[in-house]
């Protein structure tokens, strides 16, 4: 299990609040029960302070025991809602993205960066073709993703340097671009295009085209992506069908997204 770093509190902050969130997070697809030993290992805390932190959660319905072992509850999503009720996501995914979904037979997302990730924050899609099927809330390497590269490409030159630091550019395939140099080139073609293409590098047979989404500035807040099956349609073919596509649709996407700061936000690393 990855750790969880808690920055050191400011003056004015909770700290409290900070590890209780820090115990939610560490909770995972992969590790979706875990005992007290396992959460403060990490969440990067001491037993007795992940064990309060539990408690407090579990009084308040967002944690429940098993046994030695505890779970998130339902109530968690409330957390994550607030944030796409804030975007009026719901607004976005029946109307832009829903429409591209339908033109192109396949699926439409909008991501953002949350750190060295990708974040779907809405989705559409017609068919169910991939073994990886990705849904709102869905997290990924932004390496190893077309969003990813868009999203990085948009980042100021310190935030980058900050990335390469901080990020673990693991393979999740043997076609995913790990080395630095070359992933740094391809995050410079994109800014210089416009856009981003992968194949078999989240996972094979996955293939994918994606924009940048800029606000009122200028500046890249989130992306949009095009999404099918390497059988289905070559990388080639995805840009010379559906660039021109995705880029009204992104065009269409930021003036709706015109004055919600929660967007503007979401481009810093």
């Amino acid at each position: 299990m990855t750790r969880t770093a808690i920055s050191p509190p400011r003056r004015e902050s909770m700290g409290g609040l900070a590890k209780g969130l820090a115990v939610i997070r560490a909770f995972t697809r992969d590790h979706a029960a875990l005992n007290l030993s396992e959460i403060a290992r990490a969440a990067a805390m001491p037993a007795a302070t992940a064990r309060r932190c539990l408690l407090t959660l579990e009084e308040l319905g967002y944690v429940t025991r098993n046994g030695r072992e505890f779970v998130l509850r339902p109530k968690v999503l409330q957390l994550g809602a607030a944030y796409l009720e804030s975007m009026n996501i719901e607004h976005l995914t029946k109307t832009h993205l829903e429409e591209l979904a339908r033109n192109t037979a396949d699926s439409a997302a909008l991501c953002v960066l949350d750190g060295t990730e990708i974040v779907y924050v809405a989705r559409a899609s017609v068919r169910t073709l991939l073994r990886l099927e990705a849904h709102v809330g869905s997290r990924f390497p932004s390496h190893a993703t077309s969003t990813g590269r868009v999203l990085l490409a948009g980042l100021s030159p310190e935030s980058l340097e900050e990335y390469f630091r901080t990020a673990e550019l693991a393979p999740l395939t043997d076609r995913t671009v790990t080395n630095p140099v070359k992933l740094r080139q391809l995050i410079e073609d994109c800014r210089r295009t416009g856009y981003s293409t992968i194949e078999d590098e989240l996972a094979y047979g996955v293939v994918a085209l994606a924009v940048p989404v800029l606000d009122q500035r200028g500046r890249v807040v989130a992306a949009l992506n095009s999404s099918s099956h390497s059988r289905k349609i070559s990388k080639a073919r995805l840009v010379r069908e559906r660039l021109a596509m995705l880029q009204q649709v992104s065009r269409q996407i930021s003036t709706d997204l015109a004055g919600l700061p929660g967007l503007s936000l979401s481009a810093r690393l």
